[in-house]
């Protein structure tokens, strides 16, 4: 939806966004007033619903998120005081001036969204896999080899036993199997080769829109990465960050893209480490809980290291973090 016309100089854009100092056109097309700070309300889904401009001179202007407003440069006339005097906000009891036919409200005209779609897959180039060694035979192939390295390892026989009759890349439990597989061969049996054979089986598949069968490619993405690091195979850990990435490039909406970096962010800032599980298995003398939770603190940690860090968490502290869960975890 657009807003009426005006007789100065605009430019459009999306209320989604508007920033503090944009000087916005008022709904009376007729004065403009500059935004002091900018709100999203987000649906119950979370998707963006509701922008609310407050204005430095008073006032707050409620824009859905998909609207398109205007901005002007001209010098911005103070917006009133009392929010009431804005357009949409007067009292019901105004009545007009004797003689004067009140002004006809335009219709609201209801634009119904398109429907979702999920994003069409996006995998590496080809320049990108040249980068990234084939594996020696079918996937079945890769991971019986794995198996018969490693006869003794109970983790990697029962993962491998499933693996054996069949990997389906389109079903979220084999994806888990594998990166399971991976984290097994590098945390626990030390076997850095072998891990990034299995890993690479996920590695090279595209982001199809689905964030259950993603997770289990993020996870093996961020492993592949970190072990890349430790051998030194720079090029290689920075192809699989990039991978890692491919979600985030995706949307095309500007708007919904800047929302969804903001959300992306903070979880990079406040990641969860499962602090306070591991403390409560260490006080109930669980080691067996206490490892499953280090487990998924290692997890998160190697997704942090492969984003570079964070901005509470820099990527030299993840390094001595990372290699302390591995020492608990493999004592």
């Amino acid at each position: 939806m657009t807003h009426p016309p005006a007789s100065r100089n605009y430019s459009e854009q999306q209320a989604g966004t508007l920033q503090a100092g944009d000087h916005l056109l008022l709904p009376d097309g007729n004065r403009s007033a500059e935004i002091q700070r900018v709100d999203v309300e987000t649906d119950d889904f979370g998707t963006p619903a509701m922008v609310l401009a407050t204005l430095t001179g008073g006032g707050v202007l409620r824009i859905a998120a998909g609207s398109t407003v205007r901005i002007t440069a001209a010098e911005p006339v103070s917006a009133p005081s009392d929010p009431a005097a804005l357009p949409g906000n007067a009292p019901s009891d105004v009545t007009p001036d004797d003689g004067e036919e009140p002004a006809p409200s335009a219709p609201a005209v209801v634009v119904p969204p398109l429907p979702a779609s999920p994003p069409a897959a996006s995998g590496p180039s080809e320049e990108d896999l040249a980068l990234i060694p084939s594996p020696e035979g079918t996937p079945e192939s890769v991971v019986e080899a794995v198996a018969e390295a490693h006869p003794g390892a109970v983790g990697v026989l029962l993962l491998s036993e499933r693996l054996a009759k069949g990997i389906n890349t389109k079903s979220g439990s084999c994806l888990k199997d594998l990166s399971d597989l991976a984290h097994e061969l590098f945390i626990i049996l030390k076997d850095a080769e072998n891990a990034l054979a299995v890993a690479d089986l996920l590695n090279v598949l595209p982001f199809d829109g689905n964030p259950g069968r993603w997770a289990s490619v993020e996870a093996s993405l961020a492993l592949s990465s970190y072990i890349c690091r430790q051998l030194g195979q720079d090029e290689r850990a920075a192809l699989y960050e990039k991978f890692l990435r491919t979600p985030d490039a995706m949307e095309t909406d500007p708007f919904k893209a800047r929302i969804n970096a903001k959300v992306r962010q903070r979880s990079l800032n406040e990641p969860n480490l499962y602090d306070k599980e591991i403390f409560r298995s260490i006080d109930n003398s669980n080691p067996d809980a206490e490892r499953d939770w280090r487990l998924l603190r290692l997890e998160a940690l190697l997704f942090l290291r492969a984003h570079g860090g964070s901005e509470t968490i820099g990527a030299l502290e993840l390094d001595r973090r990372i290699g302390n869960e591995l020492e608990s975890v493999r004592a």
